[in-house]
């Protein structure tokens, strides 16, 4: 299971105007902020999709696909242009999203500090492709997890009943490693588009449900052709 909420894009009017700089063609430029203003004043339809502020015309769509078509050396700007969302997805997929260092920043509600928060439930976990035998399984632990949170949560060391168990200390232990990589956690992820190529090109075939998801929401971005190399043309 994976979640993707409250994506936000920016910076691509400045990536633009990077872009450009190279050749000194700014005047060559054809984005605009508003897409009906656009079009009335230049009488053409802009490329690529309609829910963002700012519209890349025909011309900087070009320039932006030949660039990226000779690599990440040529297309520098699409390190400029950043990705905001929140993602909410079990820790075997963070595992290895985690390999993506370079060029993003994340805040992950935390475990360690919030696992007893509340109760433990099912839907806490990724668990759509376990069968009748594991589900009983993963319900068994669910139970154990919320025993242990119980002892934790009322934990008092002047109750007859609980002195000589373990510590807080140690029922918190018990909690942690008891916990299945399918637990979903929730970050808030920032990346950049060229971080996004290396996901789409290693990822959108991978075993993982999660990851081919994940590269279907890339190929729904604003101006995705720039990351999956494949041109939309304008508009007739």
């Amino acid at each position: 299971m994976i979640k993707i909420e409250k994506v936000s894009v920016y910076v691509l009017e400045e990536a633009i105007r990077g872009m450009r700089n190279p050749m000194n063609s700014w005047n060559c430029s054809d984005s605009y902020h508003n897409k009906e203003e656009y079009d009335s004043l230049n009488g053409q339809k802009y490329v690529g999709a309609s829910n963002v502020d700012y519209c890349v015309g025909y011309n900087d769509n070009k320039l932006m696909m030949n660039l990226a078509a000779g690599g990440p050396v040529h297309a520098k700007y699409r390190r400029m242009i950043t990705v905001y969302l929140d993602i909410t997805a079990p820790l075997y997929w963070w595992k290895e999203f985690d390999t993506y260092k370079v060029g993003t920043v994340a805040n992950s509600c935390s475990t360690m500090h919030k696992i007893t928060a509340k109760k433990f439930d099912t839907d806490d976990f990724s668990h759509e492709h376990l069968d009748v035998r594991t589900i009983e399984m993963l319900k068994s632990i669910v139970d154990i997890l919320n025993d242990y949170r119980d002892l934790y949560v009322n934990y008092n060391t002047n109750d007859f009943e609980i002195k000589g168990c373990p510590s807080k200390k140690d029922i918190w232990w018990q909690m942690i490693q008891l916990l299945p990589s399918s637990y979903n956690q929730k970050r808030t992820v920032m990346l950049n588009y060229e971080v996004l190529v290396g996901i789409y090109r290693w990822r959108k075939e991978h075993k993982l449900d999660e990851w081919r998801e994940f590269c279907r929401w890339i190929e729904q971005l604003p101006y995705s052709e720039i990351i999956i190399g494949e041109k939309e043309e304008p508009n007739e």
